[in-house]
């Protein structure tokens, strides 16, 4: 299976454009990283309307939270290691409790982000962000999906946490697409297993039940690309009919996907569960190679679907 790529933070930049020709309170900051996260696209455009904070993650929560009591709608944006974990006191004090408008986009999710090494690596962010009352959660799974989350954060007031990717990640919609928060989307039907995946773990979910088909086992792909409010809806259908899920994520397997999809289905329809994630801090390497050694690939979703449907059988599949 082929996909073409697409920059999910070079859709993000040039968002970011458009929404500010559209709404003039919209204001847009950034931590030394413009060329990063391509705000710089906004900042060459609207230049009264950015701010460069410097390399001080805390206090550019603290001014993003300032002018979204002004009345500002706010993106800031950094890498997601220093977005979740440098700044936090400031994400729960100055943003979360007052429940502010301040949409914080930040780039460099995951291992993906390769030879930076474990410094940069983001894999506690979407755990952080999830125990912050008030945040809603977006992983997009493409370019296309960013452009359409950015645009629905803008439009709904409140803190927002958008996590995006360093390297070009595969296009897996169409130009047509429109996303609908709080909403997953079934990419491919199934009645043997489920697949439920965020972010660029989507396409090695395609690749994976396209391999499982192979073998005539019938695997649900389903991208749940707003972490929070969760679909729980299509999760408890998936459970029903299908039987089995496997959950994957460029994450600590601990607070993010696996969690909450766990969550939902021990609440609500309890079956076999696999969770693909992370244990540990992955060391630097090209981020293939990291996905490989993290068990992160399709071999790895097609290996655990195998086994959630021995326990689901109670016999090897």
């Amino acid at each position: 299976m082929e996909f073409q790529l697409g920059s999910t933070r070079e859709a993000y930049g040039r968002t970011l454009v458009e929404l500010g020709e559209e709404d003039p309170n919209l204001v847009v900051l950034c931590a030394d990283l413009t060329q990063s996260t391509h705000t710089h696209y906004f900042a060459q455009k609207f230049p009264q309307r950015f701010f460069e904070c410097g390399v001080a993650e805390q206090n550019m929560m603290g001014i993003a939270a300032g002018l979204a009591a002004a009345g500002k709608t706010v993106f800031a944006s950094t890498f997601a290691v220093f977005a979740a974990c440098r700044a936090f006191d400031q994400l729960r004090m100055c943003i979360a409790q007052p429940g502010l408008n301040v949409k914080i986009v930040a780039t460099h999710g995951g291992i993906t982000v390769g030879e930076d090494g474990f410094s940069h690596h983001a894999i506690e962010d979407l755990a952080l962000f999830s125990s912050l009352p008030g945040f809603r959660i977006i992983v997009p799974a493409d370019a296309i999906e960013t452009a359409q989350a950015v645009r629905v954060a803008a439009k709904n007031y409140g803190p927002f946490y958008i996590r995006l990717s360093r390297p070009k990640t595969p296009l897996i919609h169409g130009e047509g697409y429109e996303f609908v928060l709080g909403k997953g989307e079934v990419l491919r039907q199934g009645f043997d297993a489920s697949i439920i995946a965020i972010g660029n773990m989507v396409a090695q979910a395609l690749q994976a039940a396209e391999s499982l088909a192979q073998e005539g086992i019938s695997c649900r792909v389903i991208n749940l690309s707003t972490l929070k409010p969760i679909d729980e809806e299509l999760i408890i259908q998936a459970a029903k009919e299908t039987g089995a899920i496997v959950t994957v994520e460029e994450h600590l397997k601990t607070g993010g996907l696996g969690s909450a999809v766990a969550q939902v289905v021990g609440e609500n329809h309890p079956v076999p569960l696999a969770f693909l994630g992370l244990t540990r801090y992955a060391r630097s390497g090209p981020p293939q190679d990291l996905l490989r050694v993290s068990g992160l690939l399709a071999p790895d979703i097609v290996r655990a679907v195998h086994q959630v449907l021995e326990r689901k059988t109670g016999s090897p599949s």
